[in-house]
């Protein structure tokens, strides 16, 4: 049991030395090891934009959801208002001598 706990504590310093970084391996393989945690690096930047993009992408979904929801009500609003019968309502509301014409309009040409 004692020699087993002396290679793990041997390898530990070994690794977190930092003398594994000088052997054949790892300094062949360099470059390699270089470029792959550049590629880590790239790929968690590229996901936390994307995440980013994807929450403003739904605010303003929900924005624009919001004001289709305001634009339909004041259209209606609008439509309800611009009916015939809601202005002569009106007119009558405000006191105003305008009756509906049962004469045609006469257009007057050049």
């Amino acid at each position: 049991m004692k020699l087993k706990f002396d290679n793990i504590r041997k390898s530990f310093v070994h690794v977190f030395g930092g003398s594994v970084l000088t052997e054949n391996f790892f300094l062949l393989n360099m470059r390699f090891i270089l470029v792959v945690v550049l590629i880590m690096f790239l790929f968690i930047s590229h996901r936390y934009a994307v995440l980013q993009k994807m929450s403003e992408i739904e605010r303003l979904e929900r924005v624009l959801k919001d004001a289709r929801y305001e634009s339909l009500t004041i259209s209606s609003a609008l439509t309800e208002a611009s009916r015939q019968g809601e202005i002569e309502r009106r007119v009558e509301e405000a006191g105003l001598e305008l009756k509906v014409t049962n004469e045609p309009v006469y257009h007057i040409g050049k």
